[in-house]
Order: C-alpha cells, then structure tokens, then sequence
C-alpha cells in the first residue's frame, strides 16, 4: 500500500544532506539514509526495490559529446540517494562501450538493479543485443524488456530462455503510448511477466483504468516511463504556480506533483524519472518521503494540469 511508503526523514532533511553532498563530495554515504528510503516488492519474489529510479536516455545519448563524467556523477547521486534502478538498452557498440564503461566505474554497476531492453527484429539481431549488453555493461541483467512490445514473439521467447540460462532474474516488456495498453493487456494475460513499464503521470492517466488495474490482479510488478512526458509536462506547467494545497501531501515542486501522484498508486513498483542534473535527481528521489495525496485530492491535482 502507498502508506508503507512513509517514512521518518523529511523531504527537509533529505535535501539538506543532498546539499551536503553536492557541495562537499567526500562526505561518506553514510550521511544519506539509504537504508531507510522507500521501496517496494516485487510480487513474483517479494525483492523490494527503491521507488525511484533513473531514466537513462537523454544522458547515455550525450556520451559521446560530454564524456561520461556527467553519467558517472547521476549513478553516484542515485546510489547515494537511496535509489537502485536504472533503466537503459543497447544502441550501438560505441555508445554502449562508454555506457558499461560509466557503470562500471567504482563498481557501481554491482549495486545497481540494471534493466535493459532488446529493440531488435528477429532472433539472431535480438541475440547479438543482449550478448553485447551482458558483454559491454559488465553484468547479468537484473531485467530485460521487449521495447515497445517490438517482434514479441520472437523477442519474449528469446528472453524465456535467458531466464531460463540465468542470464536474466527478471523478464517483461514496456509501452510508451496510450494506443498500445490493449496489447500490452493481452501480452499480460497471456505470458504473466514479471514486469511490465507502462507511460503514467498526473497528465497521461490511462493506465489506472486498465494496465495498472491488471498487473494488480495478475501480481506482476510495474515501472513507470514519461512521470514528466519527455519534458513536455514542464512547458505545461512553466510559469503556473504550484497550489498551495499541495503541501498537504508534502508536495513542493512541480516535479514532485507529478510523482507523487503517481507513486499514490499502490500497484507502482518504481518510477523512471529523466534527468542529467544531479541536483534534479535528488528532488524526484525526495519526492519518496511524506505524505501522498488520496483519491479526492488526485482528482483536484488532474483537473488542475488539465487546464494549464
């Protein structure tokens, strides 16, 4: 239940060490409460995981320009925040060269709960990926997806038998778009994943009428891709006052608004939030503390964004 979720430490607190941090980067990891940050359990084994996570896209896609310095500075913050979860795939070898390269780093890459895709066509192609990401990234995935339900057949039979070997501890698949929740439902039904990530947010809600209702009955667990809608939802809500009804669940920022709806559903295992700021990324990882709104206030909060 979302109540499990509360925990001691204040969203204050939280930010006060995280600044800490930021500011003086030899400070022991001790100073973050790590083993106190929120989590939940995965149905299938009852391993819990942090609530948040990091959404990896836009800062691998700058490795090749930036360097992985940044990279490696977003793993550190996540890791000393409390967080686990990163969520990446294969692009090409020299970008995922940089990638395991940047995971690797300190061996960061063991404390991490790694979750990767397979975007490929056929089985060969989705072979070559997944043996490029166990050779690249320097570890067994925790989780593999189908990317956007892409060649499922194919690709769901592919990591069947990578659980199967050992070579995966986790299997699923992800959506991204409203028009594909009726076959990720059918997929649901019919394979009973472990794990699904579906797109949810205070803006894009359709998943609570049917995906997330489902993986409830079905027990498998969920993670949450577009919490910001790639960035869109910023430039909706840029330049609107936060209201100021929303300290009532702890909520102090437009970020935190969006995630801490999402995170009110009891059936969310994690939520992927993108970012290549540190200091953003300890604020979506604070948004875990506190309290969370109830049925009627997530009414109030979509019919706010609604008409922004």
């Amino acid at each position: 239940m979302a109540e499990e979720l509360y925990q001691v430490l204040s969203r204050r607190d939280f930010l006060l060490r995280a600044v800490a941090y930021t500011a003086m980067p030899f400070l022991p990891a001790r100073v973050f409460a790590r083993a106190n940050y929120p989590t939940r359990s995965i149905p299938s084994t009852g391993e819990r995981l942090p609530v948040i996570g990091l959404g990896s896209t836009k800062a691998v896609s700058q490795l090749e320009t930036r360097g992985t310095a940044g990279f490696k500075t977003l793993l550190r913050t996540l890791l000393d925040g409390g967080g686990t979860v990163v969520d990446t795939w294969s692009r090409d070898a020299a970008l995922d060269r940089l990638t395991g390269e940047a995971l690797q780093t300190d061996g960061m890459v063991d404390k991490l709960f790694l979750a990767t895709k397979v975007d490929a066509v056929g089985a060969e192609a989705g072979r070559a990926v997944l043996e490029r990401t166990r050779q690249l990234f320097g570890k067994t995935s925790d989780l593999i997806q189908v990317i956007s339900l892409r060649d499922l057949k194919t690709q769901w039979a592919l990591l069947k038998e990578y659980k199967e070997a050992g070579k995966a501890r986790y299997i699923g698949a992800t959506v991204s778009r409203d028009g594909q929740h009726a076959d990720m439902m059918t997929f649901m039904r019919n394979e009973r994943p472990d794990f699904i990530q579906v797109n949810y947010s205070v803006v894009e809600t359709n998943a609570q009428t049917g995906v997330l209702p489902l993986a409830a009955e079905l027990g498998i667990a969920v993670s949450i891709n577009r919490p910001f809608m790639n960035g869109s939802y910023f430039s909706q809500v840029r330049g609107a006052k936060l209201p100021e009804w929303a300290a009532e669940f702890d909520c102090h920022s437009w970020a935190q608004f969006s995630l801490k709806y999402i995170l009110a559903h009891p059936t969310v295992t994690c939520v992927l939030t993108e970012t290549t700021n540190p200091k953003h990324l300890l604020e979506n990882l604070s948004s875990a503390y506190g309290r969370f709104p109830d049925a009627a206030m997530r009414e109030r909060m979509r019919e706010v964004v609604q008409f922004l």
